[in-house]
């Protein structure tokens, strides 16, 4: 009897996915077959989050150029690596001078996260040595654009960034700038482009009023002088670390930079939490250290591993499956609080990089990563249903001639279908 109970309760859980399986196909394939999507190349994988049946796939073991949807393997291993203050910098104390090196903390100076923790730290002490050498990276991420160099989401990656590594311009009733640093550096003229390839001679309209966010190029000596001026004394650069043992100072709630990586797409707080993450590894930032241990020792188990070359997604390079997303996200669903989860993510007609798309009905439904590149959207995340239901999923269109306002549109009648039916 107890055989036969157990073989009904199977049937009818069976038939069940098989019919929800069936009406989602019915609902989602012929959106697919439009010219819009017939055109491009796109990938869909859909996942009941409890029970962890495929709803619906569509080219899911296939590879894409996955844009900003990287940063959710950055966040995964950044909650993996990292504590839940964000370790500031490295320090020892010999004979009478602290010798310091950095992290790859974005935060210090940043003109959103404000960090001052560094700052009040070095302050009291007289002899500081600067020690640079452990940052084993190049400024730009592989396959990024050269000529984006000049753009506010291009800022150049460092071992000690101070300020975003970014020139920030207030055009008000005065004009604010910081750092300071660069006041004498600014040619108040409208140019073609924002600053001088190789040097930190940067271009202002003056008659344009909102705040310009500029990359600054980095080097040892403007690393140097920047953190003299903030400190307001004299320090060294150090050509080595004492091998003493080091000492770690931490700085503020690691969730602060997760949410802002990921709510606003931030490509910087991204690719320096790779090194960050490397940082808690050995001494040397590098950011393949922090993706390649993450993929053999908590990813290992991807069906199809990435192509993995950056924290952001600003490289072309990448490559990954809508399979690949949807098991991270799981494993983030199954191991962070719910709440705290949604949280970092933007949040559909809400907030971030979503507001003003998939608004709620009239609760948010979506929350998930976008990721944009000329002819590339894709999102990724989680999908509330009106039966109260949790979804996964994992949408990516690839070199789509169309505006991608016709995607997004023709994706959030799918999603609304999908919310409403099932």
């Amino acid at each position: 009897m107890k055989k036969f109970v157990v073989l009904l309760l199977l049937t009818i859980l069976t038939t069940g996915c098989s019919s929800v399986k069936k009406q989602m196909t019915r609902t989602i394939d012929p959106q697919l077959k439009t010219t819009l999507f017939r055109d491009q190349f796109t990938g869909f994988l859909l996942l009941n989050a409890t029970t962890r049946d495929t709803l619906y796939q569509h080219n899911s073991s296939k590879y894409f150029t996955p844009a900003s949807n990287t940063k959710i393997f950055t966040l995964f291993t950044s909650l993996k690596l990292l504590p839940e203050r964000i370790p500031t910098l490295k320090y020892s104390y010999v004979k009478d001078t602290l010798y310091i090196e950095g992290t790859g903390d974005p935060s210090v100076l940043h003109p959103y996260l404000k960090d001052s923790t560094a700052i009040h730290f070095l302050k009291p002490y007289e002899n500081i040595a600067l020690y640079l050498n452990n940052f084993k990276d190049k400024k730009f991420g592989p396959g990024w654009a050269w000529d984006d160099y000049d753009y506010y989401y291009s800022p150049e990656r460092s071992g000690f960034p101070l300020y975003g590594n970014v020139l920030t311009i207030e055009n008000g009733d005065t004009l604010q700038i910081s750092p300071n640093y660069f006041k004498d550096s600014i040619i108040p003229f409208g140019h073609s482009v924002r600053r001088d390839p190789i040097k930190n001679l940067f271009y202002f309209d003056p008659t344009q009023k909102d705040t310009l966010e500029i990359p600054f190029s980095v080097d040892s000596s403007l690393t140097k002088n920047l953190l003299e001026k903030a400190l307001g004394k004299k320090i060294r650069i150090s050509p080595t670390m004492p091998n003493a043992a080091h000492n770690v100072l931490y700085g503020i709630a690691a969730d602060s930079i997760y949410s802002r990586m990921m709510e606003v797409s931030d490509n910087f707080l991204a690719e320096q939490l790779l090194f960050l993450a490397s940082s808690t590894l050995s001494d040397t930032l590098n950011s393949a250290k922090a993706r390649e241990f993450i993929l053999e020792n908590h990813l290992s188990d991807l069906e199809q591993p990435p192509r993995w070359v950056d924290g952001s997604g600003l490289s072309r390079y990448n490559l990954f499956t809508p399979e690949s997303m949807v098991h991270v996200l799981y494993k983030l669903y199954t191991e962070i609080p719910r709440e705290r989860l949604f949280r970092y993510f933007p949040v559909g007609g809400v907030a971030g990089t979503l507001e003003d798309w998939y608004p709620g009905d009239p609760e948010p439904y979506i929350y998930a990563k976008t990721g944009s590149l000329s002819n590339n959207h894709c999102l990724s995340g989680y999908l509330l249903t009106k039966s109260g239901k949790t979804l996964i999923f994992s949408f990516m269109n690839n070199h789509f001639m169309e505006d991608s306002s016709d995607i997004k549109q023709k994706m959030q009648t799918i999603f609304e279908e999908i919310r409403d039916a099932y």
